[in-house]
């Protein structure tokens, strides 16, 4: 079965491929289906962006589209930057420069507790939908550490491995990861769905 990732981050496209390619599903590009879709995220929850991210893609294509909203929530910001992740600080930082203004918001704050969330949903086009949640707790570096990984993972320590998920090999991190996790629990659903 393919799937069209809705998504540009090639990273991402990997991590999928990675996880899910043993149940024989393979995971396209927008580029390779031959789709270059923007989609705007107007949900206020992972689930609603997620959603709307695949039903564009898989509207476009034609095909299955399998779509990942993810986002950190710190406990001391409130929660945020949540499903604005990708979009802390306004349109033009790159990864460095966000997590470089989350480390300045979260100077003197305690707890440093967060959790990565991932939502996972795929859309098919007889209107059939499948989702699934993950979530990895940890909590927020004083500083980056480590040179994987993509986002906030320099900045997200996971106590119980005494690492950033920036130090992590894609093994590693995919076993316990907000992602790894979704897609789990993804696959399980799916695999029911496919004997369906």
């Amino acid at each position: 079965m393919k799937l069209v990732l809705a998504s540009k981050n090639k990273k991402k496209l990997v991590e999928m491929n990675d996880i899910l390619s043993h149940l024989g599903i393979e995971v396209c590009s927008e580029a390779e289906a031959g789709v270059d879709v923007e989609v705007e995220e107007t949900g206020t929850t992972f689930e609603e962006n997620s959603l709307l991210k695949a039903k564009a893609v898989m509207e476009a294509s034609g095909l299955p589209a399998i779509a990942d909203d993810s986002g950190l929530c710190v406990d001391a910001l409130g929660g945020a930057p949540g499903v604005y992740s990708a979009r802390y600080g306004g349109e033009g930082l790159d990864d460095v420069q966000r997590y470089q203004l989350l480390l300045e918001n979260m100077k003197g704050q305690m707890p440093r507790t967060a959790k990565f969330v991932s939502v996972i949903t795929c859309c098919f086009p007889n209107g059939d939908v499948i989702s699934a949640r993950g979530e990895c707790p940890g909590t927020v570096a004083f500083a980056p550490m480590g040179e994987g990984g993509f986002g906030y993972d320099p900045v997200f320590f996971v106590p119980g491995l005494k690492k950033t998920f920036a130090q992590l090999t894609a093994e590693e991190k995919n076993a316990i990861s907000h992602r790894g996790k979704a897609l789990e629990a993804f696959q399980v659903k799916l695999e029911a769905y496919l004997k369906k």
